[in-house]
């Protein structure tokens, strides 16, 4: 099966294949343990949030930003960055509008990483 070149919100197909060197198999199990770890990351991030714990919430936005941006998954990296951003000015209530972003956005990589 053939990557299109198509580049869409969520995902950086050109990044994805460099950092994968062109390889179908890898760009899509590269994809899903991207996606199982961020999701694993959201829930640490969410109790950071809830507890209000500013540098452990910005540690983990800032983990989940660069594994995200160096497969090319902008969408969700550029959300990351901003809950990381909000932590660090203590605001909660904008991390958690963040979040319910990020969940959408990881939702619509991986039906994005499903159709490759």
């Amino acid at each position: 099966m053939e990557f299109s070149h198509q580049q869409s919100a969520q995902l950086d197909r050109d990044q994805l294949r460099e950092v994968t060197f062109d390889d179908e198999i890898l760009m899509r199990e590269i994809l899903a343990a991207l996606i199982d770890d961020t999701r694993r990351q959201m829930l640490l991030l969410d109790a950071a949030i809830r507890e209000q714990d500013a540098p452990r919430c910005m540690r983990l936005a800032h983990y989940s930003k660069g594994a995200c941006a160096n497969v090319g998954a902008r969408g969700a990296a550029t959300i990351l960055k901003e809950i990381e951003s909000k932590a660090a000015n203590r605001e909660f209530p904008g991390c958690e509008a963040a979040m319910s972003r990020l969940a959408r956005e990881v939702d619509l990589l991986h039906s994005e990483a499903a159709a490759l």
